[in-house]
């Protein structure tokens, strides 16, 4: 259940007033230092952040979808860093534990992630498999008791900072049906950190690949016990990440209209403030308009979401959700780089939040399945309806 909306909506003020005062400040910080402030992640994990879609048994909030996303657009007003210290926490690190994991799992892991003690991340992309999940070559062969892993994952977020993988892994043939998810501690003997990625954007942020060599783990780190089920584990996963995405791409995009609109009103050439033009109007005007029907998505998608069984697919949630991170991540694209624009050459410097942001979004159509990916699971589900 989620919480109340009373009580909902006193959390969503306190997460504004954090982002005002905590987390805009130190947005340069994190932008020279490319890292976030150890006191700020701290801070996140006594208002509960880390736990934000766990339910309350397991000592988290247990947000909505709705709730959730709404959450996500707030963070989209900030450093995009700020949300990564803790998103993993929240979806895809541990939801696949907490939809198809056993009791034992849930009991073990969850309390600990929702409190930020445990770190996970989500480790499916490899060097030749990203857009195609189910061509993934790491290989979990059994070995009595055992499963040894061999293989090598790339791009996975927080993991220099994790204490455990939600980790795919193939355990059978070819194909979807040959996966499995397995929970694997970051301090298996045999898995081992490449260096850290330098990106184009979203300093702070921190990803880097994940070797195995001959890693060693029980068969009960399986999540829910049955080998073969780690493929559907991801997409049930990846349906909940990708309106996270779409929520958090709408926040963007506020934020850059925001500094948009400030930025013309003040701004003034040829005697007027630039804002007067109405060539100007016009790009503020598109970004409202796309910014309103992205959100607009978003709301619909989660509502319908939260009102599905929990933790079972629906082909037409995941369709819609595919719609709504395909539209928002490329809305929130544009919306940068009309920002850019009406900033003029100021927009290009990287003192400027629009500068920074524009690099910042430039993934957000590349991760949890890129536009021609959602294009690609869009045009199925109209093909098989």
């Amino acid at each position: 259940m989620a919480i109340d909306q009373d009580s909902f909506e006193v959390m969503l003020a306190t997460i504004q007033d954090f982002i005002s005062k905590r987390l805009a400040p130190a947005e340069n910080i994190v932008e020279e230092t490319d890292e976030v402030p150890t006191d700020i992640i701290e801070e996140m994990k006594t208002m509960g952040l880390f736990g934000l879609s766990i339910p309350e048994e397991y000592g988290g909030i247990g947000l909505s979808m709705s709730q959730e996303c709404a959450v996500a657009f707030k963070f989209g007003q900030t450093a995009m860093a700020f949300r990564s210290a803790f998103v993993t926490n929240v979806g895809i690190g541990s939801q696949g534990i907490l939809m198809d994991g056993t009791d034992e799992q849930k009991r073990e892991i969850l309390p600990r992630v929702a409190s930020g003690e445990l770190i996970m991340s989500f480790a499916l992309t490899e060097p030749d498999a990203g857009s195609d999940a189910a061509s993934l070559r790491t290989r979990a062969e059994r070995d009595g008791d055992d499963y040894v892993l061999n293989g090598s994952k790339r791009f996975i977020t927080n993991a220099p900072r994790a204490g455990a993988f939600t980790l795919m892994a193939r355990t059978g043939g070819p194909g979807a049906n040959g996966i499995s998810a397995f929970i694997v501690p970051a301090n298996t003997p045999g898995l081992s950190l490449g260096k850290p990625h330098k990106k184009m954007g979203q300093r702070g942020t921190t990803t880097c690949d994940v070797f195995l060599d001959n890693a060693r783990l029980p068969a009960t780190s399986i999540i829910g016990g049955v080998p073969g089920q780690g493929f559907k584990t991801a997409m049930k996963v990846l349906d909940r990440g990708r309106l996270h995405l779409s929520a958090l791409a709408c926040g963007i995009a506020q934020r850059v209209l925001n500094e948009s609109v400030a930025y013309a009103r003040e701004r003034k050439q040829f005697g007027q403030r630039i804002g007067d033009f109405q060539l100007v109007q016009a790009m503020l005007a598109d970004s409202q308009a796309e910014l309103y029907a992205g959100w607009s998505m978003v709301q619909d998608c989660a509502r319908r979401y939260d009102a599905k069984p929990a933790g079972k697919s629906n082909p037409d949630v995941s369709m819609r959700a595919a719609c709504a991170k395909m539209f928002c991540t490329e809305m929130v694209g544009r919306v940068a780089d009309r920002g850019v624009q009406i900033h003029g050459g100021a927009g290009y410097m990287n003192e400027t939040k629009v500068e920074r942001i524009y690099r910042d979004v430039r993934l957000m159509r590349l991760y949890e399945g890129t536009t021609q990916i959602q294009q690609i699971v869009i045009g199925r589900a109209l093909m098989r309806d």
